[in-house]
């Protein structure tokens, strides 16, 4: 195949291909923002690097006939590109000799699997933003029988207290060993021939237990913090996404990391539509901002979700009690595995087109409708050398658009 067929277009549509296969995560989340960027807003500009995402309001609702108006409160969060990853190579003009096939194995792939494991890893690192938790950290998930799919199953009731819808866009994404886990506790259950030999030929999941299930090797680890003493609420009727606290331990640098998980006595999880408190489910919080005890032993940690116990966002029962005990979700110093369950729209990426330059040897830019995700190519000519520098280009921004409708699996 001679070197007129490889052109700087289909390298780029190669280059796009071998991405997109490369990335696990990202292939279950919504991409639906990507096409907003770079568009013209209304006053003629460019909408910039960040987008406002609008959030639907929530209702108490009432009873009886007299009409009780509530005030339709919409939030907002920003989703903005923030990262450029690329990955620099250089080929000679002998190189583009080569098939497609043969340029994509030296050159592309090895390239792509770059930059596919940096925004995938990127991705799952969105578990610090998830408050919702199953499983133990640093204890392994396996277990024989029917019990293989208990904390999948724990991870989609968890869902469905938060009115996460119940399709076909629900997704598992979990470790390897968890897979591993998985194929083993599983193996002759289920009645689908196909779906039992692909666990045999293939070593992996397909869907089961609601979820689309998918391995990924970056799913992130979370070192749970120092912690120390006997952590309590300092202070009864606290609302909103600080907490002040007392009794820990004086004064250690990261009592706790941002991504650890807690839950307080007597502060309950209600429905998010009726806004009944959900029997013996304990709200759990996840710490946003590292927090370390002051010398008394005191502090302030910043939560999510915010503490609200009225209106349609209300998200417990009461406000915790002064002197509640808090308890922290796994001993201080384990590492845990944090794979995911979530629905679709918990999560976005989002891509944009970058700008092509001028004045270079060849530049292409490929984009993927369905996905959202941009390639660009640029390559120059080095006559003093017969070399072809290239760089390959991916602009995106990750968010946590809706935490609710996603868990994490620990182990």
């Amino acid at each position: 195949m001679g070197n007129t067929l490889l052109t700087p277009s289909l390298i780029t549509k190669e280059a796009l291909m071998v991405l997109e296969n490369n990335l696990a995560f990202t292939k279950a989340v919504d991409k639906g923002y990507s096409k907003d960027f770079g568009t013209q807003a209304a006053a003629g500009q460019k909408i910039g690097s960040t987008l406002k995402v609008r959030m639907p309001p929530k209702y108490v609702g009432r009873t009886g006939a007299a009409i009780s108006v509530e005030d339709a409160t919409e939030t907002s969060v920003d989703v903005s590109l923030t990262t450029q990853a690329g990955v620099d190579i250089s080929f000679s003009s002998a190189d583009l000799t080569l098939s497609i096939d043969e340029f994509s194995d030296r050159f592309i792939k090895p390239a792509l699997a770059n930059i596919a494991n940096r925004i995938d890893n990127d991705g799952m690192a969105l578990y610090k933003n998830v408050y919702n938790s199953v499983g133990t950290p640093g204890t392994s998930l396996y277990a024989v029988g029917g019990l293989a799919l208990k904390p999948y199953t724990d991870a989609g009731v968890k869902l469905d207290n938060t009115g996460t819808p119940r399709d076909q866009d629900r997704n598992a994404v979990i470790s390897s060993q968890n897979q591993a886990d998985l194929v083993i506790g599983l193996a002759g259950l289920f009645n689908d021939t196909t779906d039992i030999a692909k666990q045999y030929r293939d070593g992996t999941m397909g869907r089961a237990a609601g979820y689309k299930f998918s391995m990924d090797q970056n799913v992130n680890a979370l070192t749970i913090g120092a912690q120390g003493g006997t952590p309590l609420v300092d202070g009864a009727a606290q609302t909103g996404s600080t907490l002040l606290t007392k009794g820990w331990t004086a004064a250690v640098a990261s009592r706790l990391g941002v991504g650890d998980i807690f839950t307080i006595a007597g502060v309950y999880s209600v429905n998010t539509q009726s806004k009944a408190i959900l029997p013996g489910v304990l709200q759990q919080f996840v710490v946003t901002a590292a927090f370390s005890s002051l010398i008394g032993g005191g502090g302030t940690i910043s939560i999510d979700p915010p503490i609200r116990t009225t209106t349609g966002f209300q998200t417990v029962n009461a406000s915790p009690a002064d002197g509640a005990a808090i308890t922290v979700v796994g001993a201080a110093g384990t590492v845990s595995a944090q794979s995911l369950a979530f629905h679709r729209d918990a999560f976005t990426l989002a891509c944009a087109d970058l700008e092509m330059p001028q004045g270079v040897d060849f530049s292409a830019r490929k984009a993927d409708k369905r996905t959202g995700v941009s390639v660009r190519m640029v390559r120059q000519y080095v006559i003093a050398t017969d070399q072809f520098p290239c760089r390959l280009d991916v602009l995106y921004g990750w968010k946590c658009l809706r935490p609710e409708l996603a868990c994490r699996i620990q182990s």
